[in-house]
């Protein structure tokens, strides 16, 4: 049986590096790259830490792109520093050279060339904002046909998003950063016929990052990646913290595990709802993830990591 072809499209945040080690893990997948976007991260220590963490799991077959994009409203410099800090994390930092490749293309054109160079259908799991996605269909809109589906975390359906007022005064707090950093890119890959599977706010906000976790995590800090995914965690702890980019990864492994839902929807584009991932009659239909079965997602991730 042949493997499941996947490109990764992260944006350089914890939840997006320990994604990433995951999905090295899956050993039914065949993971034709990484693009970075340049979106909750700085982007240089963003490609740097990804292209280590591929080194660690000796995944030097695995090239990464660094995406050229431009969001429309930026995160806060507060959330892209901890790229810094996981760059510079010992773990990561063992070996003199990185071995894993750097494309030399830009990440939208290298995913425009891995997807038409792909000899079957190609899943998209995009952890970040969609803007490289729309920038690779708008330079090539021929993927559209090899792409198989979108997994994507990104969203808040029916409660309220996570871009706080504190930070963004002229959003009303509907959106989903995610979706906020570039309202028009989602806008762009709403007008395709793409399968997408949303990994939305409405369920991960009830999947934390425990401090149980954690604790589980360093039992097995023995394995160098359970090592690094305790102290990715430890950079974050103090923060109300939830399973995004992991909890929407595991789904391409175990999508029994979560319960998918129907809507129909529009992306919000201007005013104070800016980036907002409305319900609405006659919308656009997307899958998105209702429920997880947790006692088996937390079990999953800790078998993963132990090695």
């Amino acid at each position: 049986m042949s493997k499941q072809l996947v490109l990764m499209d992260q944006d350089g945040g914890v939840d997006d590096y320990l994604a990433t080690v995951l999905l090295m893990t899956m050993e039914h997948i065949q993971p034709l790259g990484i693009v970075v976007t340049p979106a909750d991260c700085y982007i240089q220590p963003a490609v740097s830490a990804t292209r280590k963490i591929l080194d660690l799991m000796g995944r030097w077959d695995i090239p990464v792109a660094e995406s050229t994009v431009r969001g429309i409203n930026p995160f806060p410099s507060l959330y892209r520093r901890d790229s810094f800090i996981v760059d510079h994390l010992p773990i990561l930092n063992e070996r003199d050279e990185i071995q894993t490749p750097l494309a030399q293309e830009t990440g939208q054109e290298f995913m425009v060339r891995s997807l038409l160079g792909a000899d079957r259908p190609v899943t998209l799991m995009v952890t970040g904002p969609l803007t490289t996605v729309a920038a690779a269909l708008d330079l090539a809109p021929q993927i559209e046909r090899k792409i198989e589906k979108i997994v994507w975390m990104g969203g808040a359906l029916n409660v309220p998003g996570n871009v706080e007022q504190s930070l963004e005064p002229a959003q009303d707090g509907s959106a989903e950063w995610n979706v906020y950093w570039d309202p028009l890119a989602a806008h762009r890959v709403w007008q395709t016929q793409i399968p997408l599977i949303m990994c939305p706010l409405d369920l991960t906000n009830n999947v934390p990052v425990t401090s149980e976790f954690v604790r589980q995590l360093t039992k097995q800090r023995q394995y160098p990646i359970s090592d690094l995914a305790g102290q990715c965690y430890a950079l974050v702890v103090t923060q109300v913290y939830y399973f995004w980019d992991v909890l929407a990864t595991t789904y391409l492994a175990h999508p029994e595990f979560y319960e998918l839902q129907e809507w129909e929807t529009v992306i919000l584009t201007s005013g104070e709802s800016q980036g907002r991932t409305k319900v609405e009659r006659g919308g656009r239909k997307i899958q998105a993830m209702n429920k997880v079965d947790k006692e088996k997602y937390y079990a999953y991730l800790l078998h993963q990591w132990a090695r």
